[in-house]
């Protein structure tokens, strides 16, 4: 069985991206999970991966790190991860690897947070061009799919690599045009991304138990 190993769940938007494609994969995995900046973390961290980030997949002998890398490896598993139209599969790679190489602004600003809900930061000029830039990768993948729910019509990796900003946006309350507002709604209601928000919800109460532990 294949072992995933992720960091915080509230908190580890590659985590997140990882876990998400393996879910949707269908294949039995076990998970893993890291304290993120614990002492610990470093010293765990490398039985896995000399890499030292999450998140890590292992599979038999093999090792594989970065989300974007455990994603193709699970496309070449599994079909169906990408995109079946070729215009639409060189899409969703443009705009998933443009996800995973940008946007530092909105990564800084607005930190993934999954439970919170109702905060709001001041929109600097930078972090309002990446929104809007955002905003308009979402409405002309939704408007090519006649307002599907996932961005190319089935879900995909695609949709796996903006999730965490699907949390971010639903976080802080973005202002988004209508079509990227739905999408981020019906990602929302997604089974696999309400499991992931429990997941952090039972985390949260664990550390939280495991501190009054501590404390007496």
């Amino acid at each position: 069985m294949m072992t995933l190993v992720i960091g915080n769940r509230n908190y580890s938007s590659w985590s997140l991206r990882a876990w998400l494609v393996l879910r949707h994969s269908g294949l039995e995995f076990e998970t893993v999970r890291l304290a993120l900046d614990t002492s610990e973390f470093r010293e765990n961290i490398a039985t896995f991966s000399d890499a030292g980030k999450v998140p890590v997949l292992v599979d038999g002998d093999l090792t594989v790190w970065d989300s974007m890398a455990i994603a193709e490896y699970m496309a070449e598993r599994v079909p169906g991860l990408w995109p079946v139209k070729s215009s639409d599969r060189a899409l969703a790679r443009a705009v998933s690897a443009e996800m995973h190489s940008g946007f530092a602004t909105i990564r800084q600003i607005l930190p993934m947070n999954c439970r919170a809900i109702g905060r709001n930061v001041p929109l600097s000029n930078e972090l309002a061009r990446e929104i809007t830039r955002i905003d308009r990768i979402w409405s002309e993948c939704l408007s090519r799919q006649s307002g599907a729910g996932c961005l190319f019509g089935e879900w995909s990796i695609a949709d796996a690599m903006f999730a965490p900003v699907v949390f971010r946006f639903n976080s802080y309350n973005i202002q988004l045009s209508e079509l990227s507002h739905r999408y981020v709604q019906q990602q929302m209601e997604d089974k696999y991304m309400q499991e992931w928000l429990k997941a952090s919800k039972e985390e949260a109460e664990t550390i939280e138990n495991e501190e009054v532990g501590l404390s007496l």
